[in-house]
């Protein structure tokens, strides 16, 4: 049996294009003692991948190799087996990449319900998930009452750290790039205010929505709206910088925020990446299926068809063409 996977054939300069990739045929290799077959059903695809494709070996997670299947988030069912701890039928979420099928000794895999969607698992039970849980809860530690403002707030990661943040109480302020998705985030998600930071009076209506200032920052793209919401921070504030998403394909990084601000207001900004914690993905893992299966938690999926249209499609996420969490299916 042959079946496809995108390899990565060389880094990008700026912007991802198609011919990055090679997408090939693979043969099904016989399975060694531990280890399993996955039949891949949907592939997730993340801003995370454009600094996996870099060359940067200092990264918080090594460089995809040249040659090497793309590395990618997915959710599958094992059609194969020699290990007793994933019998045939579990369905599986991973690290397993851009391919059909994948073959693991189970350790980059966890074990996920069936009466959960796929579409689900990945929009909210998998990285985008334990991404906002853990940058919400561990990072920032809200506190009811306070202000939290969040850029790419449309995003998958973005508006699960809003819902999450509305529902222990805090007035969210969410930043998107269309009067669609800021729709959205109201009418559906429920934010308290939602923003489009290309708006000529954007500065004005951040001002008005945070009236009290702001007290948590969950920072998605740099960019235009980082300053505005930087400098409407409160005393002793908190800032979790998760991705700037609008700084990745510029050869020369954007200024940063004023240490004299950092300094005048005692903020604390810590970045930080998933990779340092899969050991807690199962403990994030349940505690989000939880809040799914209860109706806590909303989120909508813009899926692509077929594992050639993940090449191009990646770049919706830049565009910020993408509505939804962004998956491809097999």
């Amino acid at each position: 049996m042959s079946y496809k996977a995108i390899t990565l054939k060389k880094r990008p300069e700026t912007v991802i294009s198609e011919d990055l990739f090679d997408v090939v045929e693979l043969n099904q290799p016989d399975l060694l003692d531990g280890q399993v077959l996955v039949k891949l059903s949907h592939l997730s695809l993340d801003p995370a991948m454009r600094g996996w494709m870099s060359p940067d070996e200092n990264s918080y997670i090594p460089p995809v190799k040249l040659g090497d299947v793309m590395r990618a988030s997915g959710v599958g069912d094992i059609v194969e087996s020699k290990n007793e701890q994933f019998p045939v039928g579990t369905r599986v979420m991973g690290l397993m990449g851009l391919t059909e099928y994948a073959v693991s000794d189970g350790s980059n895999l966890n074990i996920v319900p069936k009466e959960i969607p796929q579409e689900a698992i990945l929009s909210v039970v998998a990285l985008p998930g334990v991404t906002a849980y853990h940058g919400l809860f561990e990072v920032l530690k809200p506190q009811k009452g306070q202000t939290i403002a969040i850029t790419a707030a449309a995003g998958s990661v973005g508006s699960l750290v809003g819902q999450m943040a509305k529902n222990l109480g805090l007035t969210v302020i969410g930043v998107a790039g269309t009067n669609e998705k800021c729709q959205w985030l109201k009418e559906e998600l429920g934010f308290d205010h939602a923003l489009n930071y290309k708006a000529d009076d954007f500065q004005n209506q951040l001002t008005n929505a945070s009236s009290n200032g702001i007290d948590l920052f969950f920072e998605n793209t740099g960019g235009t709206a980082q300053a505005p919401i930087f400098n409407a921070m409160n005393a002793h504030g908190r800032i979790a910088v998760c991705g700037l998403i609008a700084e990745y394909n510029k050869t020369e990084a954007s200024a940063g925020p004023s240490w004299v601000g950092i300094i005048k207001k005692r903020l604390n900004i810590q970045g930080f990446t998933m990779p340092d914690h899969f050991h807690k993905f199962p403990e994030y893992g349940k505690a989000l299926g939880q809040m799914l299966m209860k109706g806590e938690l909303k989120y909508r999926a813009h899926t692509l068809e077929g594992i050639n249209s993940a090449t191009s499609g990646i770049n919706l996420l830049f565009s910020g063409e993408n509505k939804g969490k962004l998956i491809v299916k097999l």
